[in-house]
């Protein structure tokens, strides 16, 4: 078997040093150089790189650009090694294997290096689409727990129309049951994701989204105002003008979201 051209890119002696060690102890590897972002196209097209461990931050030229140098045809197959999980939706576009944080250790590369072992074995001449079945599934993970507080989510990735799409929490006006189903509402779209209500008011930040109904989450920084009903219901009106109910049985632990008393 030949083994995989494999480079290791990165402004920081140290974690290119690092990378070596735990790579050069598979025998299915050969790591053919390590450099800074500059000099990393010459390398991964001179010597026909098929994988390449990739810092993101780098002077010069950043991981990114790295990529945007290349060939098409020269493009490897991708992990990112970097100290932010900011850039995990610009490697989710460029169909990268996996995204490992710093500072990692031993069995985290290996992981990452079995799935990049994964996919070149799929096609070793051609980037996996994103949308693909099991094309980015760690860093589906990662963007849908980043930068979360505790327990909460930050964002989705939902599949629409042959693509993925992020939606951020924040951005998210009020989320409506659909069977197992659930349609979340931004601004003038919706997007219709695979997990139920139960699930969805467990993983949401509690400081921002309140379960008004069986059927409705809305996101709290979005009502405007609140409409008294018979019986203890409430009618919400949102700051588009969509009107959600919120049940008697939910109204105490709403109010006490605002602090006011019942």
């Amino acid at each position: 078997m030949t083994p995989i051209r494999t480079a290791i890119v990165d402004d920081e002696p140290l974690a290119r040093a690092a990378l070596r060690v735990v790579l050069a102890a598979d025998p299915e590897l050969e790591v053919i150089g390590d450099c800074i972002g500059v000099d990393a196209p010459a390398l991964i097209e001179r010597a026909q790189a098929q994988l390449v461990f990739l810092d993101v931050q780098m002077p010069e030229l950043d991981g990114f650009g790295v990529l945007d140098a290349l060939a098409p045809e020269a493009l490897p197959a991708v992990v990112f090694v970097t100290a932010y999980d900011a850039y995990a939706v610009r490697a989710f576009e460029v169909h990268a294997v996996d995204y490992v944080l710093k500072p990692f250790d031993d069995a985290r590369v290996l992981t990452a290096l079995a799935r990049a072992k994964q996919r070149l074995a799929r096609d070793p001449g051609s980037a996996e689409p994103a949308g693909s079945a099991g094309a980015g599934d760690p860093l589906l993970a990662l963007l849908n727990h980043a930068d979360r507080a505790p327990g909460a989510l930050s964002r989705f990735l939902v599949r629409t129309r042959g693509k993925i799409v992020a939606v951020r929490c924040d951005d998210i006006d009020w989320i409506e049951a659909a069977d197992y189903y659930a349609t979340l509402h931004v601004g003038g779209a919706s997007h219709l994701i695979r997990q139920t209500m139960a699930e969805l008011e467990a993983r949401l930040d509690p400081r921002r989204f309140v379960r008004v109904h069986r059927g409705a989450i809305v996101h709290l920084d979005r009502i405007r105002e609140i409409h008294p009903l018979f019986r203890g219901d409430c009618t919400l009106v949102l700051a588009d003008g969509t009107q959600v109910k919120l049940s008697r049985t939910r109204r105490a632990e709403f109010e006490r979201m605002f602090g006011t008393p019942r």
